[in-house]
């Protein structure tokens, strides 16, 4: 299996290893240091060797940092995990902190209030991230200061660097070679006055040069770094042993490998102005540019919104993965219907799932692990199940059911929130107000030029008029064989990214009682131009194309609260569903099918 349940997080062992982190500190003059959960790419999933948050603290979320100073630990964690925290971590000696309501730089000036210097590792932390905290800092005399890293320092078996090999991807799927990108890139830094830009995101680079890796599970990513000059030349810093011949060949004369530790000498190279993302890059390239008296100009990676809007050839291959794992879905939830009441746990239900994506022969990996969660665990909103939290799910309860395929032309990432033998009306009830938010951003028509933040409250009205609300985003971007989790694109109130054609977000609202349930109902979507209406003004619009084709649950929805439009959806949805993931069926999943896809 692609998945596994052990529980690599160890608790017990976060006190001892504060400890030496102490020891460390006090021998290094230190007042604290900064354990943040990203790598050098500030990757949302990262290598094991990078997994330095995890191995102090216990927590295996995929977001948040710690700040470890020698009387307290704040461990930063956002909405998504303040249920999950709690159970993770050692909260005699690790403080779960709000964030990012409560932020860095105010709570170590609360908690240093004699001043001191708390050290980061300039690898790890944007010049963003690390400006703002200084900014907060200001007066307080509480200094940041770069330094080697603490943790690996007390790290005994830390595991080595990733190293997998690199595939060339397919310019019919890509719909554009990587010359093409590169000359287009190349333009846009000329015009601007830029002679070279810095590429830290692996998924950028994997966008930009067609290419695909293995250095990071469930997400195919190559880690490295380049620099693309404004003749559209390229330099490649990434272990030799990744690239093979072909890959080399695909690559051409154009673009030039080198390993790794030539990046920073490198960079002291360079002619200015060089192009920095801020909100990506380490800190290190601005420290080492600066140090060199090169220039640098701030500006967002360039691939990122390219990459982010998706060409008709990444459309027309992610529809096809969708279809395949919409068939896979419908495969699973006949035979998890078929099952007895309290006769299977979370781990079954994840097992089972993988095998019918496995039984397409074409799945590449899962896009993330499956979230399988049943009762109280199902408000977990990243629960993932371990051979110790293995639950079994027991008549009246909900299991969330969050997971995704990774396929050569898409990736997927779909969530059903289905019954164990009979709901509660209050579970109903709950369910349709979720369902009413995702049919609203569903059948959405909004103005060019919106953002994601004016959209996200589509999806809470519906909760928002019974006094609740979910603490997640409403959507997330998805790559095409890519990262199930993409920037910039967001439909959230903190994002300000315009929305614009070929942009693949995640529509999933969701309701969580913690200790009791959760539900989430998920759909993958794509902007694209709105149809002409007749009388309409003479202003561009943009509407979603729904990219998911699997059934919701019709044992879960109550009829009396939905209004006509949104009945008339839902019946035009499952009527979509039978017609384009029908064919694909064995028959008992065909019956299954026309079952579930009743009118409403």
């Amino acid at each position: 299996m692609f998945q596994s349940f052990s529980d690599a997080a160890r608790r017990d062992q976060g006190p001892a290893r504060l400890k030496s982190l102490r020891d460390l500190m006090a021998r290094e003059h230190l007042s604290g240091f900064l354990i943040p959960r990203a790598d050098a790419h500030q990757g949302e999933y990262v290598a094991p060797r990078d997994e330095r948050l995890q191995w102090l603290t216990g927590f295996t979320g995929s977001a948040g940092f710690c700040a470890a100073l020698q009387d307290r630990v704040g461990v930063f964690i956002d909405g998504r995990y303040r249920t999950q925290v709690k159970s993770q971590v050692d909260t005699a000696h690790f403080t779960p902190v709000p964030w990012p309501e409560t932020k860095l730089g105010p709570w170590l000036r609360e908690a240093l209030p004699e001043g001191g210097t708390v050290a980061y590792d300039p690898w790890l932390h944007t010049p963003d991230q690390i400006s703002e905290a200084e900014t907060a800092l200001q007066g307080s005399g509480v200094s940041l200061q770069p330094t080697r890293n603490l943790v690996d320092r007390i790290w005994p078996d830390q595991p080595a660097p990733p190293c997998g090999k690199v595939i060339a991807y397919p310019d019919d799927l890509a719909g554009e070679t990587h010359a093409s990108k590169r000359t287009r890139l190349a333009a846009m830094l000329r015009t601007l006055g830029q002679k070279s830009a810095v590429i830290t995101l692996p998924d950028c680079l994997a966008w930009l040069l067609n290419i695909r890796g293995s250095d990071i599970a469930k997400n195919p990513l190559p880690h490295g770094f380049a620099i693309l000059h404004d003749t559209g030349y390229l330099t490649l810093f990434m272990a030799p042993e990744k690239l093979t011949p072909e890959v080399k060949a695909h690559l051409g004369p154009e673009i030039t490998p080198r390993p790794v530790e030539a990046f920073i000498p490198a960079l002291h190279t360079l002619q200015g102005p060089v192009r920095v993302d801020r909100g990506s890059a380490p800190i290190l390239v601005v420290q080492e540019l600066e140090e060199a008296g090169i220039a640098w100009v701030a500006g967002q990676d360039p691939c990122l919104l390219p990459k982010a809007a998706k060409n008709p050839a990444e459309i027309a291959a992610t529809r096809e993965a969708h279809l395949r794992d919409g068939a896979a879905m419908c495969e699973f939830l006949t035979w998890f219907d078929a099952q007895p009441v309290g006769s299977l746990t979370e781990i079954d239900v994840v097992t089972a799932l993988e095998g019918y994506r496995r039984a397409t022969n074409a799945l590449l990996d899962i896009s993330f692990d499956t979230i399988a969660g049943t009762g109280e665990h199902g408000a977990i909103m990243h629960y993932r199940v371990t051979e110790t939290t293995n639950k079994r799910l027991e008549d009246g309860h909900l299991i969330v059911v969050d997971s995704g395929g990774q396929y050569i032309d898409g990736t997927t990432d779909i969530t059903r929130t289905l019954p164990v033998g009979q709901p509660s009306d209050e579970a109903r009830t709950q369910f349709t107000r979720v369902l009413q938010g995702m049919i609203g951003i569903s059948r959405l028509r909004f103005p060019k030029g919106l953002a994601g933040r004016d959209l996200d409250a589509i999806a809470r009205f519906p909760l928002w008029v019974a006094g609740q609300d979910f603490d997640h985003g409403t959507g997330h971007g998805v790559g095409v064989y890519l990262c199930v989790h993409e920037g910039p694109q967001r439909i959230s109130r903190v994002s300000e990214i315009p929305l614009q054609p070929g942009m693949i977000l995640s529509n999933e609202p969701g309701y969580y009682r913690e200790g009791a349930f959760g539900i989430r109902i998920e759909n993958l979507i794509v902007v694209e131009e709105a149809p002409a209406l007749e009388g309409a003004d003479n202003r561009a619009q943009y509407t979603f194309e729904t990219l998911t084709w699997v059934p919701i649950d019709l044992r879960l929805i109550r009829p009396e609260m939905l209004s006509p439009d949104e009945k008339l959806w839902i019946n035009q949805y499952h009527r979509t569903c039978r017609d384009r993931i029908g064919p694909r069926l064995s028959d008992a999943a065909r019956v299954w099918l026309e079952q579930s896809t009743r009118a409403v």
